[in-house]
Protein backbone atom coordinates (compact mmCIF):
# COMPACT_ATOMS: atom_id res chain seq x y z
CA UNK A 1 0.00 0.00 0.00
CA UNK A 2 2.80 2.44 1.13
CA UNK A 3 4.64 1.75 -2.36
CA UNK A 4 1.48 2.41 -4.49
CA UNK A 5 0.86 5.59 -2.49
CA UNK A 6 4.57 6.76 -3.32
CA UNK A 7 3.69 6.71 -6.93
CA UNK A 8 0.09 7.40 -7.06
CA UNK A 9 -0.45 10.91 -9.36
CA UNK A 10 -0.17 13.97 -8.13
CA UNK A 11 -0.73 17.23 -10.43
CA UNK A 12 2.75 19.31 -11.37
CA UNK A 13 3.74 21.77 -13.84
CA UNK A 14 7.03 20.86 -15.28
CA UNK A 15 9.25 23.34 -17.92
CA UNK A 16 11.60 22.09 -20.67
CA UNK A 17 14.46 22.77 -23.05
CA UNK A 18 13.44 21.16 -26.10
CA UNK A 19 14.93 20.75 -29.74
CA UNK A 20 14.39 19.31 -33.08
CA UNK A 21 16.47 18.99 -35.76
CA UNK A 22 18.98 20.61 -34.25
CA UNK A 23 16.01 23.83 -33.94
CA UNK A 24 15.47 24.83 -29.99
CA UNK A 25 12.12 25.55 -28.36
CA UNK A 26 10.94 26.05 -24.97
CA UNK A 27 8.53 23.25 -23.56
CA UNK A 28 6.57 22.59 -20.62
CA UNK A 29 4.23 19.93 -20.07
CA UNK A 30 1.05 19.50 -17.41
CA UNK A 31 -0.81 17.06 -15.29
CA UNK A 32 -4.21 18.30 -13.98
CA UNK A 33 -7.06 16.41 -12.12
CA UNK A 34 -11.23 17.40 -12.36
CA UNK A 35 -13.00 14.45 -10.59
CA UNK A 36 -11.99 11.07 -11.62
CA UNK A 37 -10.34 12.32 -14.82
CA UNK A 38 -6.82 13.50 -15.74
CA UNK A 39 -5.21 15.22 -18.48
CA UNK A 40 -1.93 14.71 -19.35
CA UNK A 41 -0.82 17.98 -21.50
CA UNK A 42 2.40 19.06 -23.76
CA UNK A 43 3.10 21.70 -25.49
CA UNK A 44 6.24 22.68 -27.43
CA UNK A 45 6.90 26.40 -29.16
CA UNK A 46 9.63 28.38 -31.28
CA UNK A 47 9.62 31.05 -33.75
CA UNK A 48 8.43 28.32 -36.77
CA UNK A 49 6.46 25.92 -34.67
CA UNK A 50 3.76 25.38 -32.39
CA UNK A 51 3.00 21.63 -30.82
CA UNK A 52 0.47 21.11 -28.78
CA UNK A 53 -1.12 17.19 -27.48
CA UNK A 54 -3.24 16.02 -24.47
CA UNK A 55 -4.54 13.17 -23.43
CA UNK A 56 -7.92 12.55 -20.87
CA UNK A 57 -7.48 9.87 -19.51
CA UNK A 58 -8.22 7.94 -16.00
CA UNK A 59 -6.96 5.22 -13.63
CA UNK A 60 -8.67 1.82 -14.11
CA UNK A 61 -7.71 -1.60 -12.49
CA UNK A 62 -3.94 0.11 -11.88
CA UNK A 63 -3.69 1.42 -15.78
CA UNK A 64 -3.66 4.62 -17.42
CA UNK A 65 -6.49 4.58 -19.55
CA UNK A 66 -7.21 6.99 -22.23
CA UNK A 67 -10.76 8.69 -23.10
CA UNK A 68 -9.83 10.64 -25.44
CA UNK A 69 -6.72 13.09 -27.28
CA UNK A 70 -5.70 15.57 -29.22
CA UNK A 71 -2.65 16.81 -31.23
CA UNK A 72 -2.28 20.12 -32.91
CA UNK A 73 0.85 21.05 -35.25
CA UNK A 74 1.22 24.77 -36.39
CA UNK A 75 4.72 25.04 -38.65
CA UNK A 76 5.42 27.86 -41.25
CA UNK A 77 1.93 28.77 -41.24
CA UNK A 78 0.14 25.45 -41.74
CA UNK A 79 -1.91 23.72 -39.10
CA UNK A 80 -2.61 20.08 -38.76
CA UNK A 81 -5.06 19.04 -35.84
CA UNK A 82 -6.38 14.93 -34.96
CA UNK A 83 -8.31 14.06 -32.13
CA UNK A 84 -8.68 10.96 -30.96
CA UNK A 85 -11.79 8.69 -29.92
CA UNK A 86 -11.58 6.00 -27.52
CA UNK A 87 -14.96 4.04 -27.10
CA UNK A 88 -13.92 1.28 -24.49
CA UNK A 89 -17.22 -0.21 -24.87
CA UNK A 90 -17.25 -1.21 -27.84
CA UNK A 91 -13.58 -1.61 -27.71
CA UNK A 92 -12.48 0.51 -31.16
CA UNK A 93 -9.99 3.66 -31.25
CA UNK A 94 -11.11 6.08 -33.90
CA UNK A 95 -9.31 9.37 -35.30
CA UNK A 96 -10.70 12.38 -36.89
CA UNK A 97 -9.44 15.92 -38.17
CA UNK A 98 -6.98 16.25 -40.70
CA UNK A 99 -6.04 12.14 -41.03
CA UNK A 100 -6.16 10.16 -44.15
CA UNK A 101 -9.13 7.38 -44.41
CA UNK A 102 -6.92 4.33 -44.06
CA UNK A 103 -5.61 6.11 -40.33
CA UNK A 104 -8.89 6.75 -39.09
CA UNK A 105 -9.64 3.29 -38.06
CA UNK A 106 -11.45 1.79 -36.23
CA UNK A 107 -8.62 -0.05 -34.44
CA UNK A 108 -9.40 -2.67 -32.39
CA UNK A 109 -8.96 -2.46 -28.53
CA UNK A 110 -6.99 -4.03 -25.89
CA UNK A 111 -6.94 -3.68 -21.90
CA UNK A 112 -4.01 -1.68 -21.06
CA UNK A 113 -3.84 0.41 -24.36
CA UNK A 114 -2.15 3.64 -24.03
CA UNK A 115 -0.87 6.66 -26.41
CA UNK A 116 2.63 8.04 -26.94
CA UNK A 117 2.39 10.83 -24.22
CA UNK A 118 0.77 7.95 -21.25
CA UNK A 119 3.62 6.09 -21.81
CA UNK A 120 5.89 8.75 -20.04
CA UNK A 121 3.42 8.37 -16.78
CA UNK A 122 3.72 5.11 -17.08
CA UNK A 123 7.60 4.78 -17.46
CA UNK A 124 8.23 7.10 -14.30
CA UNK A 125 5.14 5.04 -12.31
CA UNK A 126 6.59 1.28 -13.56
CA UNK A 127 10.76 2.17 -12.59
CA UNK A 128 9.41 3.40 -9.43
CA UNK A 129 8.37 -0.09 -9.02
CA UNK A 130 11.77 -1.05 -9.87
CA UNK A 131 10.72 -2.66 -13.04
CA UNK A 132 13.53 -3.34 -15.39
CA UNK A 133 11.32 -4.02 -18.37
CA UNK A 134 8.44 -2.68 -19.59
CA UNK A 135 6.15 -3.59 -22.29
CA UNK A 136 2.87 -1.19 -23.67
CA UNK A 137 0.26 -1.48 -26.47
CA UNK A 138 0.17 2.18 -28.24
CA UNK A 139 -2.60 3.32 -30.18
CA UNK A 140 -1.14 5.74 -32.46
CA UNK A 141 -2.02 7.04 -35.98
CA UNK A 142 -4.50 5.12 -37.16
CA UNK A 143 -2.58 2.00 -36.18
CA UNK A 144 -1.67 -0.52 -32.62
CA UNK A 145 1.76 -1.09 -32.02
CA UNK A 146 3.75 -3.06 -29.52
CA UNK A 147 6.76 -1.85 -27.84
CA UNK A 148 9.24 -2.43 -24.92
CA UNK A 149 11.74 -0.54 -22.72
CA UNK A 150 14.69 -1.84 -21.28
CA UNK A 151 17.03 -0.35 -18.35
CA UNK A 152 19.94 0.40 -19.97
CA UNK A 153 22.26 2.43 -17.33
CA UNK A 154 22.29 5.19 -14.78
CA UNK A 155 23.33 8.48 -14.97
CA UNK A 156 23.44 11.37 -12.54
CA UNK A 157 21.62 15.01 -14.60
CA UNK A 158 22.08 18.43 -13.41
CA UNK A 159 18.38 19.79 -13.15
CA UNK A 160 17.97 23.40 -11.26
CA UNK A 161 21.36 23.15 -10.17
CA UNK A 162 20.35 19.58 -8.60
CA UNK A 163 22.43 16.51 -9.42
CA UNK A 164 19.16 13.65 -10.15
CA UNK A 165 20.43 10.03 -9.83
CA UNK A 166 17.94 8.98 -13.21
CA UNK A 167 17.59 5.72 -14.97
CA UNK A 168 17.99 5.28 -18.53
CA UNK A 169 15.45 3.06 -20.18
CA UNK A 170 15.66 2.46 -24.32
CA UNK A 171 13.28 1.38 -26.72
CA UNK A 172 13.97 0.73 -30.30
CA UNK A 173 12.49 -0.46 -33.26
CA UNK A 174 14.56 -0.71 -36.54
CA UNK A 175 16.77 2.34 -37.36
CA UNK A 176 14.53 4.39 -34.82
CA UNK A 177 15.80 4.70 -30.89
CA UNK A 178 13.91 6.36 -27.89
CA UNK A 179 15.76 6.92 -24.57
CA UNK A 180 14.19 8.08 -21.62
CA UNK A 181 15.53 9.04 -17.87
CA UNK A 182 13.55 8.89 -15.37
CA UNK A 183 14.21 10.03 -11.58
CA UNK A 184 13.29 9.09 -8.32
CA UNK A 185 10.45 11.57 -7.29
CA UNK A 186 10.51 13.53 -10.45
CA UNK A 187 6.51 13.02 -12.16
CA UNK A 188 7.95 13.36 -15.43
CA UNK A 189 10.70 12.31 -17.54
CA UNK A 190 13.95 14.07 -16.98
CA UNK A 191 14.84 13.95 -20.54
CA UNK A 192 13.25 11.80 -23.50
CA UNK A 193 16.18 11.82 -26.77
CA UNK A 194 14.66 10.06 -29.82
CA UNK A 195 17.30 9.30 -32.49
CA UNK A 196 17.01 7.93 -35.96
CA UNK A 197 20.00 6.10 -38.40
CA UNK A 198 22.09 6.77 -35.32
CA UNK A 199 21.19 10.45 -35.46
CA UNK A 200 19.78 12.41 -32.84
CA UNK A 201 16.15 13.95 -33.94
CA UNK A 202 14.61 15.22 -30.83
CA UNK A 203 15.47 16.35 -27.52
CA UNK A 204 13.46 17.39 -24.54
CA UNK A 205 15.50 18.24 -21.29
CA UNK A 206 13.77 19.05 -17.93
CA UNK A 207 14.86 22.53 -16.47
CA UNK A 208 11.91 23.05 -13.42
CA UNK A 209 9.12 21.18 -12.21
CA UNK A 210 6.87 22.00 -9.24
Amino acid sequence: MAASQAHALKPFTAQYEASFKGISAGGAMTLSRQGQRWTYAMGLRNAMANLSQATVFEEAAGRYRPLGGSDRSTYLMKTRAVVTLYNWKGMQARWTGDVKPQRAGPVAMQPGDMDALLVNLALVRDIGFGRTSMSYRLLENGKAKSMTYRVAGREKITVGGRALDTTRVVQSAGSKQTAVWIAPGVPTPVRIVQREDGSEVFRLQLTSWR
